[in-house]
């Protein structure tokens, strides 16, 4: 557990000492010793045989060091593409697999064009994104997907994201990341063209579905489902998600269909005048803070009000946390399926926690046979969730709490 003394850090090695099956072994690693040590003491009994790793990114070979000793390094050491690349390049030297909370899209493609093909050579698993970014969104697609299969329904169509419900904590480390990438979209024009392309991390963009939803899209809702009422918002990771969901097509060969578009959406209520104003209030909101985030002269202030990376909501905050978050789609037989994700856990944090580590635990135990767990699908490289790990992680969050549903509508 890399980065295990900062906020999420210690929320997932906590996770991890609670609900790892036993022997499992599990290493703390930072720059502290000192650190490590006093939050191995905070986490009870279990993690008495946890062990220390310092670690520093600025000192490769101490990473070298650090992932030869492990099958699967879980990283919360943001922002990614500051830090990421040197630590995901030693995993994947070494045929370690790998895990993080990336909501970064340019990092994530050069994560990509850079390690990619080495990784599937090696049969190393690099899966970025591994919390609320982007968990719902790719698992909850590619599950209406294997159901729509199963069932004979044909291939996905218009397929969008409702987050139906969402209350907690803002994230320090989600704020740093996109003041990152503002800085670089900013300063160069070709990371602007790639953050801005719809397929920007997919597999092979020539065979994508040429028109996708715009993300700062307000969206009736009776044209996702019938059973819908009012104005939908956009839903302020769509610009990351939906990226993460169309790579993942890409890597299951398009298995989603030619017909399949994507979109994120976030409910504001359904009564109709009132969820039209509020939808576009929610837009307007989304484009001032992206330019607001671009404006250096303003980040004094920003900084006054908004969470430093490292930080987090009370315990308290956490608990009065949840999200719910429904992917509706229309195959081309006509046939309409809903997916549910939900947890009573605060989303970037305590949630983002719980899926993290059941994603790392997987790649650690559920790819091997002689431990008894489910296996893995069979591919390698920079992977999403959803391809990475499948039923297997639908199965071990329901295990965890979270509802995780796949219905056909009628």
């Amino acid at each position: 557990m890399f980065g295990a003394t900062g906020f999420v850090g210690e929320l997932t090695a906590r996770h991890l000492a609670n609900h790892a099956p036993e022997g499992v072994r599990i290493a703390l690693a930072g720059r502290n010793a000192a650190k490590l040590e006093k939050l191995r003491d905070s986490l009870g009994p279990r993690a008495a045989g946890f062990g220390i790793v310092v670690a520093d990114v600025d000192k490769p070979s101490t990473l070298d060091e650090m992932v030869a000793r492990t099958t699967v390094l879980c990283s919360t050491v943001g922002p990614y593409a500051k830090y990421g690349e040197t630590v995901v390049g030693a995993c994947v030297n070494a045929g370690t697999h790998y895990t993080d909370l990336t909501g970064e899209v340019l990092f994530a493609r050069r994560s990509i064009d850079k390690f990619h093909e080495q990784a599937a050579g090696n049969g190393t698993k690099i899966v970025h994104s591994c919390g609320f970014d982007s968990i719902p969104s790719d698992l909850g697609t590619f599950l209406v997907h294997e159901r729509a299969q199963a069932d004979g329904a044909g291939t996905l169509g218009s397929t969008t994201l409702v987050m139906r419900s969402l209350r907690g904590g803002a994230s320090g480390g989600t704020i740093a990341s996109a003041i990152g990438l503002a800085d670089e979209v900013t300063a160069d024009r070709e990371a602007r063209r790639i953050a801005g392309r719809p397929h920007s991390l997919s597999a092979d963009p020539t065979r994508e579905t040429p028109t996708q939803p715009g993300d700062l899209s307000t969206v009736d809702a009776s044209t996702v489902d019938p059973s819908l009422r009012g104005t939908l918002a956009p839903f302020f990771m769509a610009s990351y998600n939906t990226r993460v969901v169309r790579r993942s097509n890409g890597l299951l060969d398009f298995a989603y269909g030619p017909d399949f578009t994507y979109r994120e959406t976030m409910s504001v209520g359904s009564v109709p005048v009132v969820s039209t104003v509020a939808s576009h209030v929610v837009r307007g909101a989304l484009a001032v803070g992206m330019a607001a985030l671009a404006i250096k002269p303003l980040r004094p202030a920003l900084e006054k009000v908004l969470p430093a990376p490292g930080e987090g909501p009370s315990e308290k905050s956490q608990a009065n946390g949840r999200f719910i978050g429904d992917v509706y789609t229309r195959t081309t037989s006509g046939r309409r399926y809903r997916a549910t994700i939900g947890a009573d856990l605060d989303p970037g944090y305590s949630g983002t926690a719980v899926m993290l580590g059941e994603a790392s635990l997987a790649l650690a135990l559920d790819g091997d046979p002689a431990r008894g767990g489910a296996a893995l699908p069979d591919r390698a490289g920079v992977l999403t969730p959803a391809v990475a790990l499948g039923g297997v992680l639908a199965d071990r969050l329901r295990a965890q709490g979270f509802t995780v549903t796949v219905d056909e509508l009628t």
